[in-house]
């Protein structure tokens, strides 16, 4: 089992297999940003396939695919398939914008992805307009329901909740996963870079308190997926919503995670600077051992603690960099 140094068992990894975005949501990437990482620099399918044998012999069982949009890599489906049949890789996920998913969600069911989280601030056409820099609606639609009619399960729907943005929407956003069976998680925005700190807050707290009096819920016991989320669910338990607080209540003596980014660079920590380049040893002709040697060292590097709260400004990198 993969440990760092506050005792923290590390068994999720976030793979970022991109991050070019064929949107532009407002938290998240810079309008006119430019500055994405060559190809050459991405990391193969097969070394991906490699490091993430060396994660999953160290203990690590739960995978995401992210970005970016990770729908935008060409085969990714392929890469799915490559990583749902490692020994050790229990659940295999995927985040996506859902643009792109009606055209490979069959195909991701069948590569071993079991569950996915689609990114979705708003159901009003003309906000997620304004949130995304496209006129998406549809395409979003139509790939959530492909996922659903694919098999796809649970299939969540992810908020970031922005004051005076689309804080009006949660109440609707509720009822229509309650409706389609989807689950809803609404996350508070966090600081990173220009982007994230622009964008205005939202104390999920007394949100928690309305909606679990409005829909009568109660705690659920039930896990879903290895992420921070806490969950309350309708009575039947049917339904379920999810919190993510990483500012109003965090989670980090809990965190499980790592993020890789599309080359290579593995970060410790979403609120702090520290990382490790793994780039330099697939491509230096580095054994099996010192890749091992090296995870455990990169993780030995995971902070205590974000620096949000106390230093908003620190991070200047923003989520697609980062991968999400």
């Amino acid at each position: 089992m993969l440990r760092d140094r506050y005792g923290r068992t590390i068994e999720y990894l976030r793979l970022s297999v991109t991050d070019r975005c064929d949107l532009r949501c407002t938290y998240c990437m810079p309008t006119g940003f430019k500055g994405f990482e060559e190809p050459a620099d991405w990391l193969t399918f097969d070394e991906i396939e490699r490091l993430l044998r060396a994660f999953a012999r160290l203990g690590t069982r739960r995978i995401r695919l992210t970005g970016g949009e990770p729908l935008l890599r060409r085969h990714v489906t392929d890469l799915a398939g490559r990583i749902a049949a490692i020994d050790g890789v229990a659940d295999l996920s995927l985040s996506t914008n859902a643009t792109q998913l009606r055209r490979h969600a069959a195909a991701l069911r069948a590569a071993g992805v079991a569950r996915i989280n689609v990114s979705l601030d708003t159901l009003d056409r003309a906000c997620m307009h304004a949130i995304t820099g496209r006129d998406s609606h549809a395409a979003v639609m139509d790939g959530i329901m492909a996922a659903r009619d694919a098999g796809l399960d649970p299939i969540k729907l992810n908020m970031v909740a922005m004051r005076g943005v689309n804080d009006g929407e949660i109440d609707r956003m509720a009822d229509f996963c309650i409706e389609h069976g989807f689950v809803l998680r609404l996350i508070e925005v966090m600081p990173m870079g220009a982007t994230g700190r622009n964008s205005a807050y939202l104390d999920l707290g007394p949100v928690q308190a309305r909606l679990r009096e409005r829909f009568d819920l109660v705690p659920q016991a039930l896990e879903l997926g290895g992420g921070p989320a806490r969950y309350l669910a309708t009575r039947d338990g049917k339904s379920s919503i999810g919190f993510i607080t990483p500012l109003s209540q965090h989670f980090c003596a809990t965190c499980n995670r790592v993020r890789l980014s599309v080359d290579g660079t593995l970060y410790l920590c979403l609120g702090q600077e520290e990382k490790f380049e793994f780039r330099p040893l697939l491509r230096g002709g580095a054994s099996d051992a010192e890749l091992e040697a090296a995870i455990r060292h990169a993780i030995e590097l995971k902070p205590h603690k974000h620096d949000f709260t106390a230093q908003p400004e620190k991070i200047v990198r923003f989520m697609s960099q980062t991968g999400g």
